[in-house]
């Protein structure tokens, strides 16, 4: 289960990354919009991404694979 969101998160954090660098590489002539759907792209994945992991620790939860565990309170 670890292994599977930290593996989103490495893809989350490339698919940002990417659209950052789209965003400040200057485009050639004539490639106005190319630059713009690169970037475009690479935030879809991300948001496709974060949603995936989001349902799939609902799905998770709902079958029983992990348990919340909260946080523990200190006796006052």
């Amino acid at each position: 289960m670890k292994l599977i969101i930290g593996l989103a998160f490495v893809v989350i954090l490339g698919a940002l990354a990417s659209a950052g660098v789209f965003m400040l590489r200057r485009p050639r002539e004539g490639d106005d919009q190319d630059g713009r759907s690169h970037m475009a792209r690479a935030l879809t994945v991300r948001i496709g991404v974060s949603v995936a992991v989001f349902l799939f620790v609902l799905l998770s939860w709902f079958m029983g694979w992990i348990q919340p565990t909260g946080v523990p309170l200190k006796p006052i």
